[in-house]
Order: structure tokens, then sequence, then C-alpha cells
């Protein structure tokens, strides 16, 4: 948790409010007056002194820094339990510094640790091939003692939270919304689950913030920024995977890829990355190799914990073969509304006995 009095708390809001303020010029404001709480009593002609501070944006600061939003922010963080680090907080994420513009505030649920996190990234429609690797890599990266880092959207940030849910291991799910504001709302359970496995939620976005498109490519800059490498898993030329491999080159960290099949729209964009200088990779043994060639060695005898299911999880699995059902039809095998079905799928999944494929097709593991 933050440092900060809540005086100061208080005023930094205040100073993220200001009208094109932006988080370098805060931090270049703070290098010389010290706390955001002396920024705001600062003389006018003090102000312009700093360089990158120029006359506008110092009557900004002086007229527009809003309590309202700064009270709203402080009431949030008390309602919803939230934690919050400071760019100046010792607790926040050292390799997140190295970046160009690392976030002022880092909102989150959970335990946000200074692990060695990799990020795994890619479309929101895999395909069966696409989604069996992400179990594969994600599992064995596990074992290997990676956290790993992803954006809890739809498709592969979610298969990768989940396998890590199934495996009671850490992961952080970074979030173009506010941390009350789950996107997509149906990962809300993951979220909450994932939390207690011991991994995180964050994000910069201010409580109450909405998931706006706009808010999407700018997040992905911390999946990266998190991260000591990015491996692109099934990615389109036009995926916001591939912003995030952007990112992770203008950070200085590496980009590897899974090679995919030619004539496939869902391998394009990975297949483009392998031949713009990416990481061709083939096994965990090419990711180790690349972030730390002396490697790492999985924990011994590291496995999925033993779980038990209620009456209901277990009515809803004797309905399922290894051979793929459509939601459609479990619904009309089961008595069960379709909201308490979905709840009940995901807990199967979760607890690895059942997995869903493409389509809304799910089969027993």
């Amino acid at each position: 948790m933050t440092e900060w009095s809540a005086e100061e708390l208080f005023s930094l809001f205040r100073l993220i409010s200001v009208p094109r303020i932006g988080p370098h010029k805060i931090r270049l404001l703070l290098q010389r007056f010290q706390s955001p709480s002396a920024v705001l009593r600062a003389p006018l002609r003090q102000l312009v002194q700093v360089h990158g501070i120029e006359q506008t944006l110092a009557e900004y600061i002086k007229n527009e820094a809003d309590s309202r939003f700064a009270e709203k922010q402080m009431h949030l963080l008390q309602k919803s339990g939230t934690k919050l680090l400071t760019f100046w907080d010792a607790g926040y994420p050292s390799i997140l510094k190295e970046i160009y513009d690392p976030p002022l505030v880092l909102y989150f649920f959970g335990v946000l640790d200074s692990k060695t996190n990799l990020a795994i990234v890619g479309t929101r429609k895999p395909s069966a091939y696409g989604a069996t690797m992400v179990e594969k890599f994600s599992r064995e990266l596990i074992q290997r003692g990676y956290t790993l880092v992803s954006g809890l959207a739809r498709g592969i940030d979610t298969l990768v939270h989940r396998t890590c849910v199934q495996a009671q291991a850490a992961t952080i799910a970074v979030l173009g919304s506010g941390c009350d504001q789950i996107y997509p709302p149906e990962n809300r359970s993951l979220a909450e689950a994932l939390v207690a496995a011991g991994g995180a939620v964050v994000s910069e976005y201010p409580l109450g913030t909405l998931p706006e498109a706009m808010n999407f490519p700018r997040r992905n800059r911390i999946i990266s920024g998190l991260s000591k490498a990015v491996l692109v898993i099934e990615a389109g030329e036009s995926s916001g995977a591939l912003i995030t491999a952007d990112f992770a080159v203008e950070q200085g960290r590496e980009v590897m890829a899974l090679p995919g099949n030619i004539n496939s729209e869902k391998s394009s964009g990975t297949n483009m990355l392998i031949q713009q200088g990416a990481k061709l990779v083939r096994s965990v043994d090419d990711i180790v190799e690349e972030i730390e060639p002396q490697g790492t060695r999985a924990p011994a005898g590291q496995q999925l914990p033993l779980l038990t299911l209620d009456e209901d999880e277990e009515k809803v699995l004797s309905r399922l073969t290894d051979q793929p059902q459509q939601i459609d039809t479990l619904l009309r095998m089961n008595d069960f509304p379709v909201n308490r079905l979905h709840t009940l799928l995901l807990n199967l999944e979760l607890k690895g006995v059942i997995k869903q494929l493409p389509g809304k097709f799910y089969i027993r593991t």
C-alpha cells in the first residue's frame, strides 16, 4: 500500500486531474517541489520556472485541480478496498520504472509481487491449436518459476490466467479500465479467482473508469513493462497483441512468437513478428535460454492441487464427455438457469476438469 499520507494522496489526485499535465510533468514538478501539496501551493512564477511547465499549464495547476475527482478516488479506494502504489513508493515494481512513461499510480487487488514476470498475449479468438499451446506453455513456464502477465481479455489472455489459477500460481492481469470495472464482465469470477490464488488485478486508470477502446493500447505498455519478455501466441496483423510487442521492443524487452500455419489469418501477425526478428519459439527451453542464459529449474515435484467438486458441479460434469458439447445442449440437459450454468462451467474450468473450446463448446479433460 502507498506510503503517502491521506493529504498528499488527495493532492496527487488533484494534480492528476489537471488538464494536459501528464505523468512526466507531474514527476518533474515533484522533483522540484518534493510533494503534491507543495506543487499546488507554489506561486505561478515558481511553477513556470520548472522545465516543460508553460504559463497555460501553470495556470491550470492553480485553477483547474479538481477536488471532486480527488474526493471520489479517496472514497472509492476506501469503499472498494483497492490497494494503491505511487511511482515514489518502495513497493512500486522496479522493472516498470525502466520504461519511458511509467504510470504515476497503480491501483490493484491482490499481491503485486516483483518476481520474474513473462507476458503472454494473443488473439481474442484462438484456434484449437492456439488454445492448446497457451495451456502447454503457461503450465511449463509456471513450473520454471515465472509469473505470467496478460490482459484478462477474451481468448488467449483468459486462457493464460485460467491455467495459472488451475495450477494455483500467481498471475497478473492488467486492465484497460478501473480495477472496479472488470472487463469483459464474464471474467469477474476469473479475476476474483486469480487474486485468491496469490495474483493481482492491476490498472493505472482511476476507479470508475469504463473499458473504453482508447484505454487498451496504452495499458499494453504496462503488460510489457512489467515483464522481462513478451510471448505472442496467435495474432492477426491487426491484433492488439502486436501493439504489446511494439511496446516491448521500445522498452528493450525480448519479443518471442510461436510460428503458425502460413495460410491462417490468426498466425499472420506472429509469423510477421518472426520475419521482423522476434525469436521463433518451439519449446519452453527457447524462452528460458533467451531470458535466463543459465536456465532455471522447475520446483521438484510441483503438481496441480487436488480439488473437490460440489453437487451442482458434479451434475454438470456428468453430462460432459470427451466429445465437445455446445453450451445450448448443456442448458437443455441441466435444470440450471443460464447464469448459474456459466458459473458452474467456469468453476469446472478453473479446477481443470473441463476445457472450453472455440464456439462455446466444452469437453471433459
